[in-house]
């Protein structure tokens, strides 16, 4: 099927005992068994949910994936994910990545002896020189919030040469504009949150995996550590996949009028968005993305012109996340990124005067000037 036709009925099926096209929200925390072990396939709401099961099998076909299991928030997701590691292990990870994935490694994990390395993922052939021997590489591309670009094939290529598992943080793109899996991933996490949902009022995450064991295994740790998605949070991630094929190219198209933009203001430093052919990694998202999306940070040199513009600001909205219909706005440096010390933000080049947004669906103009307004301010 392609994949507008999957957005809308990978894992869906009229309901049979009413014929309802759309899935019902299954809400009820247990099932009646007719007897001792005899059962629909369905015993406690904690471990299946025919609504969460119905989102999981359409997000594991938009991924191309042999299955997929979600769970309460991204970091949760996440959180599943690293269990598969064990105590002794080490983990290499793509700098700047999403500061609550940098917390949870760093000041979580680390605890249990998993060793954590932050390198620089974007030159693949530099990063296999200096990696050293590791056990799981995790990346984003683009990466929160400086957009570099990882080549996620020659990375697959380098965590196999090791027996080790490629783990790809999706969010920013979708699987509309990327498929890591197909170019090599073993493993793609989402914020469903995010893009997938789309319309800010659902929190939740989904791992989604090629290999059989890996499937397995997440799902005995959903039912075991319990994060599991709520039925209704199921259902508002389904009812927005269905629409995600006809968002994502206004996102971008919203995304390219916005970037250019900015990049033609005097009082932008610099713009950060893969569409330009001159960012970094253009090329290589290129090859392996249909699309760059509608995340983009741009510089404005100094904390305060970000606290001059932000309030100026009346279309595009000062708020954490991403990903929504509506045009989100923030300043990583204290908030998405505030758990990184000031140092580590120096030394990636989160300064505080970079600034966020994610493009929503609005009239392009009616953004450009909101940001105009703002611009002005400083």
């Amino acid at each position: 099927m392609g994949f507008a036709t999957d957005c809308i009925h990978a894992g869906q099926e009229p309901d049979p005992s009413t014929g309802a096209i759309v899935t019902p929200i299954f809400q009820t925390s247990t099932y009646v068994q007719q007897g001792i072990g005899q059962h629909k396939g369905y015993e406690y709401a904690r471990t299946q949910n025919p609504t969460r099961r119905a989102l999981e099998k359409n997000l594991a076909a938009l991924e191309r994936g042999t299955d997929a299991y979600c769970y309460a928030s991204g970091m949760a997701a996440t959180n599943a994910v690293m269990s598969l590691i064990k105590p002794g292990q080490r983990v290499v990870v793509s700098d700047n990545v999403y500061g609550g994935t940098h917390r949870l490694f760093t000041k979580i994990l680390a605890q249990y002896g998993v060793e954590f390395a932050f390198l620089d993922a974007s030159d693949a052939g530099a990063f296999d020189k200096a990696a050293g021997e590791f056990a799981m590489l995790w990346i984003e591309t683009p990466t929160n919030p400086l957009m570099k670009i990882c080549d996620v094939a020659a990375l697959a290529q380098a965590a196999h040469r090791r027996r080790a598992l490629l783990v790809v943080d999706n969010t920013f793109m979708s699987p509309f504009f990327q498929r890591p899996l197909e170019l090599g991933a073993d493993i793609v996490v989402h914020s469903t949150t995010k893009f997938l949902n789309g319309h800010s009022d659902s929190v939740g995450g989904v791992a989604v995996v090629k290999d059989k064991g890996h499937a397995q295994w997440l799902q005995y740790y959903q039912n075991a550590a319990g994060a599991i998605l709520s039925p209704f949070d199921s259902w508002l991630v389904l009812r927005g996949t269905k629409t995600l094929a006809v968002r994502m190219p206004r996102h971008e198209e919203n995304g390219r009028r916005v970037a250019t933009f900015l990049r033609e203001h005097k009082k932008v430093k610099r713009v950060y968005w893969p569409g330009f052919t001159d960012h970094p990694g253009h090329d290589v998202h290129k090859l392996q993305s249909s699309g760059f999306g509608a995340m983009i940070s741009f510089d404005l040199g100094a904390r305060e012109a970000a606290d001059r513009l932000l309030p100026a600001l009346k279309l595009c909205s000062l708020g954490e996340s991403l990903g929504g219909v509506e045009t989100l706005i923030s300043h990583p440096a204290t908030m998405t990124h505030a758990g990184y010390t000031q140092p580590e933000r120096d030394a990636l080049g989160i300064g505080n005067g970079l600034v966020r947004i994610s493009v929503g669906i609005e009239d392009s103009e009616d953004l450009v000037a909101d940001l105009t307004r703002g611009l002005d301010a400083i």
